[in-house]
């Protein structure tokens, strides 16, 4: 482990100090800036939710809450990528073939992934400017309104804890291939046991199980793509075909055979498959280096997602009739078989596995850190933002990790009913946070503005403003709506908006409560 990571969160913060000056001027500016009444409160002091720093130590409540900053660069560019592949590209992917088609998939996807890219060049200026850990729900606190900024915070939180107690069932049922004698539970709780174990060591340790996780998605994936086009270009045999089979079977039906509005249906689809992105702004508040390394994720992450996600999409349709793809078995373990790799469904059993406790490990670190920041806010009690000493908030990853097995236990005695509604939730509360991010990013800047500071000033600007702050907002505002005109996810729209009329009155109804309530003064620091 290296020296930073095992430093006190003052004595970083201390030489940290200049490097936080600037952070401290931007939010200030934007704080100072013309608005709302709510939104103007919200935005007063943003610099101490950017790093701790001496002073803030003094200043803070009794509790020790403050975060370590353990990860670098590599880390945080593959939690960006292992945050999105997932089970959906190795084992759901021949079902969306099927639906839209060939050429219709990989437009799908290559909207999906531009759609991405514009919130991330938004979420790039905001986490950069300020780095907190939970940045959207700040974000939204202070450029939108403390109501919003609790909405937020919540639809996160769920997002993730609900993909927490599917990754856990998965692991269970995955690991019944090899040992189809034993209880899935008993796989369940050994992947529960492994993924709190990481989190609650440190940052560090996280980060580099993450880093490993990632990495075997990312060879398996680069390995299929390099075999798959020496197969389509005809350098290696492939049962089924005498010659090489190049790209016919793509437009062998016609562009869109099944039409063009399964694009649409298909499009949403993408934008679920695509959420988790968005980690670098949950990871900002632990980067060493946020000003470095978060633009170097997010400029990373368009051609990474168009190389994995896009490049086996075209391998797949090229290498296997496009109805025929996914039909009860991984379109993977479909083109291995075909070109005669030994063992091909063992070797991607294992891959998926590692997905899982990938996607297993971000959730329950993102889920985590939700927690952490929403009572580092105030917003819940504040001792689940107390940290132990090696900077890891255990009451919250105590919650987050409780939240995922209420999960897991709703998958198993309602499936039909309490999760159901979880899950149609979850599909979509990433695309509201994407629309808060964009939103959030457009006010800060005027404000900026506004305060008399140049764009110039920012540390990291979001390239071809104003049009890409609105173009993230308005195809992510039109990625939502469009679920009301596909009749299978239609429910989830319904549920999502009453949820969110919840989430608002739980927050009015708390505000009321504290205010005929106040709470005792604090005991504060020396």
């Amino acid at each position: 482990m290296s020296q930073s990571d095992t430093d006190t969160v003052t004595g970083e913060a201390a030489t940290g100090a200049t490097r936080q000056s600037r952070s401290t001027q931007s939010a200030d500016a934007a704080s100072s800036a013309p608005s709302s009444p709510s939104a103007s409160s919200a935005t007063t002091n943003a610099a101490a939710a950017t790093e701790p720093t001496a002073t803030d130590h003094h200043r803070k409540h009794a509790l020790h809450t403050n975060l370590k900053r353990g990860m670098e660069s590599r880390h945080l560019q593959m939690i960006s990528l292992g945050g999105v592949i997932g089970t959906g590209l190795f084992l759901s992917s021949g079902y969306t073939i099927q639906q839209a088609g060939p050429i219709g998939t990989i437009l799908a996807y290559g909207i999906g992934a531009l759609i991405v890219y514009l919130v991330m060049l938004t979420l790039g200026e905001l986490s950069v400017a300020m780095p907190v850990t939970g940045s959207f729900h700040v974000y939204a606190e202070r450029f939108i309104g403390p109501g919003t900024g609790f909405v937020i915070a919540i639809q996160y939180w769920l997002t993730w804890t609900v993909a927490l107690g599917s990754e856990f069932t998965a692991a269970g049922l995955l690991m019944q291939r090899w040992f189809p004698h034993t209880p899935t539970w008993i796989w369940s709780a050994a992947c529960i046991v492994l993924i709190f174990t990481a989190n609650a060591l440190s940052v560090r340790f996280f980060a580099e199980a993450e880093f490993i996780f990632a990495s075997i998605k990312v060879f398996a994936i680069c390995a299929f793509i390099a075999i798959g086009l020496l197969a389509i270009f005809g350098i290696i045999p492939i049962a089924g075909y005498e010659h090489a089979p190049m790209f016919g079977n793509l437009v062998r039906d016609g562009i869109f055979p099944n039409g063009f509005m399964p694009v649409f249906a298909t499009i949403l689809t993408v934008n679920f498959a695509f959420s988790g992105t968005e980690l670098i702004g949950v990871t900002a508040g632990e980067t060493r280096d946020p000003e470095t390394a978060v633009p170097k994720a997010i400029h990373t992450t368009l051609w990474r997602l168009v190389l994995f996600f896009i490049g086996s999409i075209v391998v797949m349709c090229a290498l296997i009739p496009w109805r025929e793809a996914g039909v009860g078995e991984s379109p993977f373990v479909l083109v291995f078989n075909s070109i005669g790799i030994p063992y091909a469904a063992d070797i991607m059993n294992f891959v998926v596995l590692t997905a899982v406790l990938s996607a297993s490990n971000s959730g329950l670190y993102a889920s985590t850190r939700m927690v952490w920041s929403m009572g580092n806010e105030g917003m819940i009690p504040r001792w689940f933002a107390k940290t132990n000493r090696r900077g890891v908030p255990m009451l919250a990853l105590c919650a987050a990790m409780a939240g995922g097995l209420l999960a897991l236990l709703s998958s198993v005695i309602a499936a039909s009913t309490v999760y159901l509604v979880l899950v149609a939730l979850s599909g979509l509360s990433a695309v509201v946070v994407w629309i808060a991010i964009a939103y959030c990013q457009i006010v800060f800047r005027r404000r900026w503005i506004a305060s008399g500071h140049a764009v110039d000033e920012l540390k990291y600007r979001t390239p071809g403003y104003p049009y890409t702050s609105w173009g993230a907002f308005i195809l992510c505002t039109a990625s939502f709506l469009l679920v009301f005109f596909d009749k299978e996810q239609r429910f989830a729209l319904v549920a999502e908006l009453l949820f969110i009329v919840v989430c608002y009155a739980a927050y009015f109804v708390q505000t009321w409560w504290r205010k005929r309530h106040p709470a005792e003064p604090e005991l504060q620091l020396p």
